[in-house]
Order: C-alpha cells, then sequence, then structure tokens
C-alpha cells in the first residue's frame, strides 16, 4: 500500500534551530513515520522466526578497557556484559531532550520520562516473561535540517552537553543509550567519527536513519531518503573496529526502515560477529498498515535482528486508528527484539 507524504512539522524545526540539537520533521510513506526533526528513518543471511544470530559473538575482554579522554564519560559506569540480542529485547525511549514533538524521551521531565519507560517496560514483560528486557534511550544525536549551515550539511550535530547528559540519564538508570545518525548531505564516516568518543562507552550503541540521507541531494523532508548496502557495511565495518580495538562486546547498529526504497541491495549487507544489526520498521498508522509494512520491508528483506516502532500520538492520527498492544507486535513474524517507542 502506498501513503502520502504528510507536511513538515515546522514547529519541531522551530524548537531544534538554535539550540544545539535538532529538528525534525513529519514524513509519511507506507505506514508514513513522523520524524520530529528539522526537514527533515540487507541482508545477506536469512533468519527464522526465532532470530538466532548467524554468527556467534567474539568473547571481549573488558568492558572497561579503555579511557575516552574525557573524564565525565569515564565516570559513566554502567557496562552490560556480552552480547545483548537474543538473549534480552530491548526496549527504547526515542527523541531529543530540546523538542517535545521530537519523541516521549523529550516530551516529559526526565524522572517523570523515566517512570513512564519502566511501567511500559512492565507490560512487555507481561506479555512475554520469557525473554528479558534491556532498557535503552535513543537520542537523536544528529539532525536532519530544513537549511544547509555554514559547511552545507543539512544536518546538526547536538553538543557534548546534550549526549553528556543523555548517557548520564542512561547510566543512572541501567539503560543502554543509542545515538542515532541523520546525516542529511553530510558525508555518514565524519559524523560517526565525531561520536567515536562516546561509542567507546560499552553501553553506547548507534542507529542510522535513511530517510535522511539525501544521496539525491535534495533538501531534507521533501524527499525520502535511502541507504545502500555499501552504506551500512561501512557502519558496521565502524562498529566492528571500535569493538576490537577497545575490547567492547558486541555493539549493536539500528537501521530504520519503511519504504521498499530506503535499503537498496539489502542482500549485500555483511554480518559480522562484533555487530548486532536491527532492521527497524519505523512507520506510524493504523495496525494493518504497520504489519504490511513489516511484512513487505522487513520480514520479506531479512538482514539480522527486527525492530519495531510504536508512536504514543501517531498511531492515532487517522480516524479509528490505535497502538498496537504487546502482544499483538509480539505475534509478528519474527518476533521484534528491539521496540521502540517515540
Amino acid at each position: 500500500m502506498r501513503f502520502p507524504l504528510a507536511a513538515l512539522s515546522l514547529l519541531a524545526l522551530s524548537q531544534l534551530t538554535g539550540c544545539t540539537s535538532q529538528s525534525k520533521q513529519e514524513n509519511t510513506a507506507q505506514t508514513g513515520k513522523i520524524t520530529a526533526e528539522a526537514s527533515a528513518e540487507p541482508a545477506n543471511a536469512k533468519v527464522d522466526s526465532s532470530e538466532k544470530p548467524a554468527t556467534e559473538a567474539r568473547p571481549m575482554a573488558s568492558n572497561r578497557a579503555v579511557s575516552t579522554g574525557d573524564s565525565t564519560l569515564d565516570s559513566l559506569t554502567y557496562a552490560p556484559e556480552g552480547a545483548i540480542l537474543p538473549q534480552k529485547r530491548i526496549f527504547a525511549y526515542y527523541g531529543n531532550p530540546h523538542s517535545k514533538k521530537m519523541g516521549i524521551l523529550g516530551k516529559y521531565p526526565k524522572e517523570e520520562m523515566l517512570d513512564r519507560l519502566d511501567r511500559e517496560i512492565k507490560n512487555w514483560e507481561k506479555a512475554d516473561p520469557a525473554t528479558p528486557i534491556q532498557p535503552a534511550l535513543h537520542l537523536v544525536a544528529i539532525s536532519a535540517q530544513g537549511a544547509p549551515g555554514k559547511d552545507g550539511g543539512y544536518r546538526m550535530r547536538m553538543s557534548d552537553k546534550t549526549i553528556k547528559k543523555v548517557l548520564k540519564w542512561g547510566n543512572e538508570h541501567k539503560a543502554i543509550v543509542f545515538l542515532d545518525i541523520q546525516r542529511g548531505h553530510a558525508p555518514l564516516g565524519p559524523e560517526m567519527e565525531f561520536l567515536g568518543k562516546y561509542l567507546k562507552l560499552p553501553f553506547v550503541h548507534l542507529g542510522i536513519d535513511p530517510e535522511f540521507s539525501m544521496v539525491t541531494g535534495a533538501k531534507p523532508g521533501t524527499k525520502i531518503g535511502s541507504y545502500d548496502a555499501a552504506d551500512v557495511n561501512q557502519a558496521v565495518q565502524f562498529l566492528s573496529r571500535m569493538v576490537k580495538e577497545y575490547k567492547l562486546p558486541p555493539k549493536v547498529l539500528v537501521v530504520h526502515r519503511f519504504t521498499q526504497g530506503m535499503i537498496k541491495n539489502y542482500k549485500n549487507i555483511k554480518l559480522d560477529p562484533n555487530v548486532q544489526i536491527v532492521m527497524d520498521m519505523d512507520g506510524w498508522g493504523p495496525p494493518v498498515l504497520k504489519k504490511d509494512s513489516y511484512h513487505d520491508y522487513i520480514q520479506k528483506e531479512p538482514v539480522q535482528y527486527t525492530g519495531f516502532k510504536l508512536f504514543y500520538d501517531n498511531d492515532f492520527r487517522k480516524q479509528g486508528s490505535r497502538i498496537m498492544t504487546p502482544e499483538e507486535v509480539l505475534a509478528l513474524t519474527p518476533k521484534p527484539m528491539y521496540i521502540q517507542y517515540q
């Protein structure tokens, strides 16, 4: 099924422009995703519904084997042991603390947000008592923008202060943290390098959003962007090098997707024992449309693990629509091992 693109969310853009954060706009296709930033969400091996990893993760020597060179970051001591997937299901709250419109992460004050996270996790534990849950915070750390900026990159990097704040929240709450990249026109490599000192921490992982990868040169938000398998492989190789160099547990890479064209040549994506790849169905809409998108773009084009995104507000936008229950999401094949709420 096809769905029209939604209008740009100027309110979210105005909230983030001018602070060291990002803006996000609204973009929908298939199930229709709302991204809250400014003008601005593979696979070679088949997986069955049990989602067994294709390769065994390499054992790590130590969770805290390296200094980041930043005393504040080095004071963060949370260090989960070993590979997270499929031993645990990751449950993430998404957004940016500078924007109430971008997602649940910034909609409420810290303590209320974390309390809501814990209460929501209980619903998922009840739905699947056999699978432990790993709490997570998913920060849009590099946000696509409607203006080019000084270097023409059409993206805004969050300040060190903003990123550290969310990392502290995760550390205190025993939650892993994802740093998400919406590259705009900027090359992916330097954006990952910018986040490198944070990714040295064992509880910090990476997300990349094809929606705002503007390979055609279009302004973010005017068209849906894309990544090729080569780009996903570049991110995998970057993370794998970090795992090996700093003796870290395997990293998780979340790749957002809600249309056919957002990921090209998925069969050429290469698995790596040091990186766990999650293809995340990142669209909003009625349950039937979300299920269709999961089937068409995630299940039919498998990579390694799968994810599913739910929207507290936008899954209700169409008349008669509603947010899916944990039981409904867990009835999908394969069962998503990464759950994200915006």
